[in-house]
């Protein structure tokens, strides 16, 4: 039945509660307590977090919380004189792999993952135009260099492949964002792990490599001298083009393999 007033173009659809575990949420009152209390990467958890009274729960539920903290990398455990629950350092490798978990069983398409690459990557090259050291630049050009000479096997034209992902993953890591550089490099992870974008990197393509090539040789020089306009239009170039290789091949293995579905 329809209520006065209420709008028929919102459905109304019933909320559905997720009931949390018990020691998911000590996890969470711990967490709070942490950031609450600004602690620091190698501080311990005062005795009282980690006793069982404090949360009125179960030696058992209180176990299981910490495992829930260390999972996330939030803290780790030592036995022994000096030991206790300290709070860890969490590498961003770490985050990464937990959220391509979270995508393994439903990947995102190519096009969502470049809808997102050509907005941010063009504005991190931009960001780093004139900004980077001799050895950053030095860095970028040796992992360019992985990829310069023609491959002789197709084992050696994936790996050359792989150290273009690597070239997008080093300049990520020279953001000053530290947000813009980690949400790139989760991109060029979902690549790595995509099926879809696997198979179309093990498929042989000589043409590809001198694109790359051709891209990234201009991006370093335009971050050299400092122009961003230059970089970034170069990049998102390249992500454009990038984008409509890897959709024309998977549109093919799509074709050669009906019961994939959507890419």
């Amino acid at each position: 039945m329809k209520m006065p007033g209420q709008d028929e173009s919102i459905a109304t659809v019933p909320a559905v509660t997720r009931r949390r575990k018990r020691p998911d949420t000590v996890a969470d009152q711990i967490r709070e307590r942490i950031i609450e209390n600004g602690l620091v990467p190698g501080d311990r958890l005062p005795h009282q977090w980690i006793e069982p009274e404090t949360w009125h729960v179960s030696r058992g539920t209180l176990r299981e919380a910490l495992k829930v903290l260390e999972s996330q990398g939030l803290t780790h455990s030592k036995t022994g004189p000096g030991g206790g629950v300290f709070v860890s350092s969490i590498e961003s490798e770490h985050a990464i792999r937990l959220l391509d978990n979270l995508f393994l069983q439903r990947q995102p398409s190519i096009a969502d993952i470049y809808s997102i690459r050509k907005e941010l990557e063009p504005v991190l090259a931009a960001s780093l135009a004139g900004k980077l050291t001799p050895a950053a630049l030095s860095l970028l050009q040796a992992t360019v260099r992985l990829y310069e000479d023609e491959p002789t096997t197709t084992e050696e034209e994936y790996r050359q492949r792989m150290a273009e992902l690597d070239f997008h993953d080093e300049l990520a890591r020279l953001s000053q964002n530290q947000l813009l550089g980690f949400l790139c490099r989760f991109l060029v992870s979902l690549l790595r792990d995509t099926a879809v974008c696997r198979d179309i990197y093990q498929q042989h393509n000589p043409a590809l490599r001198e694109t790359g090539l051709h891209y990234q040789v201009a991006l370093l020089r335009a971050i050299k001298a400092g122009d961003a306009d230059r970089a970034c239009a170069v990049m998102r170039n390249h992500m454009i083009a990038a984008e409509a290789y890897m959709l024309e091949r998977a549109e093919i293995r799509r074709r050669r393999e009906p019961n994939l579905g959507a890419v």
